[in-house]
């Protein structure tokens, strides 16, 4: 994991389900996860990596997220109808695929997407575009309810880092993902996690 990013979603989840874990600190700039003892359990160099008891490692956070809600069935992550599940899964992989991975990456790895730095500016204006086009999609989908598939689920700890990046960039969130991003903030279990990473 690496406080304050994606990671922080799974360690919601982590912490909500209640199992005894323990976390590794990954410093992407100083370029742990590209070293070998990393690569060994994630060739891909990304986070989150879950390694389970077997040595089995899951990465990507939608996999690891689903494996959680689907382990511990308890916790009720995941909504047993069919069609809330699906709503639940449909906002995780909006928020980590889009929001995170194509709005939210070309204001922080705006490198990776021009490499001329002439372009840098006008790369990260289209990245703030469209965080903001895309919080407009998911605050009519939160209309009328506290959270994304009703009851709290894996949706929702994808949706909070995303609000959570933009509290920390003063990013306005249009209000219906404002007060999920509040309700989410009151959840003692969130701000356990948060004071754990470092964020009063």
């Amino acid at each position: 994991m690496t406080p304050g990013s994606c990671t922080t979603g799974i360690h919601i989840l982590l912490e909500t389900i209640g199992i005894p874990f323990e976390a590794w600190i990954v410093n992407i700039p100083a370029g742990d996860n590209l070293k070998p003892e990393y690569l060994a359990l994630n060739p891909k160099g990304t986070i989150p990596t879950l390694v389970l008891e077997d040595g089995t490692a899951l990465t990507e956070f939608q996999s690891i997220a689903f494996w959680l809600a689907r382990s511990y069935p308890r916790r009720k992550l995941l909504p047993e109808d069919p069609l809330l599940a699906a709503k639940a899964i449909e906002a995780m992989a909006f928020a980590c695929g889009h929001l995170h991975g194509q709005a939210f990456a070309r204001i922080f790895t705006t490198d990776k997407f021009a490499l001329d730095e002439s372009q840098h500016e006008a790369v990260k204006a289209r990245g703030r575009e469209m965080v903001d086009r895309d919080f407009a999609i998911l605050d009519a989908q939160l209309a009328g309810q506290d959270y994304i598939a009703g009851e709290f689920s894996i949706g929702d700890a994808a949706i909070f880092y995303n609000e959570f990046w933009a509290d920390r960039l003063g990013i306005a969130l249009p209000p219906n993902v404002k007060a999920h991003y509040e309700r989410m903030r009151a959840r003692p279990v969130v701000q356990a996690v948060l004071a754990e990473e470092g964020y009063r």
